[in-house]
């Protein structure tokens, strides 16, 4: 039997967030991410009975079903943790985060900066990681839920930049959004991250 997903739960404080409405997170949760989960469910679901003697790089209902499932799981597992590191109260790192941000960026200030312009670069996603291999933290950008972020890096801190994200609060103006954004980041929330590799 397929592995069922469940929804997890939103925070109640990203219900009240400077700069983002519950508009806007009432579509973006119940909605968008409500939708990857059912998605992913039902391609766990059919890919029970798929024909596997029909598998072909070309086209077959097992390659459709296992790329779109990674879609879906990457979808639906980001926008949980973006989901999971807002409702706090922003400003300046502290802890083991900023520890890290410090040592490999150099400087809080510096980080935000290229933090915040990778999400004016990018269509889908900015993720601070830690990279297993390296032992470092490193900003990535996504277009897109199943391309673009390196395999061994954990992500700590998810930024949504579709604009599904923002447009009911800020239009097509994603530099607002994105100070709102850091306004509610929940450090607390990457530290335990942190803390739970180690780091």
């Amino acid at each position: 039997m397929a592995d069922k997903r469940d929804f997890r739960d939103l925070k109640q404080a990203c219900l009240s967030m400077d700069g983002i409405s519950q508009a806007e997170i009432d579509q973006h949760y119940g909605i968008l991410y409500k939708g990857y989960v059912t998605k992913l469910n039902e391609i766990r679901s059919k890919l029970e009975s798929v024909d596997l003697t029909t598998a072909n790089q070309t086209y077959s209902d097992l390659r459709g079903l296992k790329t779109e499932e990674i879609f879906a799981l990457n979808g639906t597992k980001l926008h949980e943790w973006y989901f999971d590191n807002l409702g706090g109260k922003g400003g300046k790192a502290h802890g083991r985060a900023l520890e890290l941000i410090e040592r490999d960026f150099g400087s809080y200030e510096k980080w935000e900066a290229e933090f915040k312009a990778i999400g004016l670069a990018v269509r889908g996603w900015v993720v601070l990681s830690y990279d297993l291999d390296d032992q470092k933290l490193h900003n990535y950008g996504q277009d897109a839920h199943n391309v673009g972020v390196p395999w061994g890096a954990y992500p700590l801190l998810i930024l949504d930049v579709y604009e599904h994200a923002y447009g009911i609060d800020y239009g097509v103006k994603r530099a607002p959004y994105l100070d709102a954004f850091m306004k509610n980041v929940d450090w607390a929330e990457v530290n335990e991250r942190l803390g739970k590799y180690h780091l």
